[in-house]
């Protein structure tokens, strides 16, 4: 896996109660282990079309106002898109190594709090100071 993959892992797996699997072919993280959990944050690389991204939960109305400030880093994603769901691209951005890892942190973070159930979510919240999310 690149860099930006295992990056991407590492923020996902440091949320608690947090898996791993294959879904659709790629790496997806879901919130509670088990048949149960629900998906969270998964790997865009499955239509092998040179870019890499990610798909997350967003809190509403998240999707259009970064889709339209930014376009060539976030974008609408087929399938989950009209459920206000974010495409994220690791392929460009603006830290040192293209990507600014402190902003896909914190919406990696907010994609959790939109799926997590009200304990863990408050769990996360507490530890971060953060607000966001469902």
């Amino acid at each position: 896996m690149s860099a930006p993959v295992e990056r991407l892992r590492a923020l996902c797996l440091a949320l608690p109660a947090v898996t791993e699997r294959i879904s659709h072919g790629e790496p997806t993280w879901f919130v509670q282990p088990g048949r149960t959990g629900k998906v969270f944050v998964s790997l865009a690389d499955h239509h092998h079309d040179d870019r890499l991204g990610f798909w997350c939960a967003a809190p509403p109305g998240v999707q259009e106002e970064l889709v339209a400030a930014e376009p060539g880093r976030f974008f609408r994603p087929p399938y989950v898109g009209g459920r206000g769901w974010l495409g994220v691209w690791l392929d460009v951005g603006a830290g040192p190594d293209g990507l600014d890892w402190a902003e896909i942190a914190e919406i990696v973070t907010d994609a959790y709090l939109v799926v997590a159930p009200r304990r863990l979510a408050d769990e996360v919240r507490a530890r971060t100071g953060g607000t966001g999310g469902g």
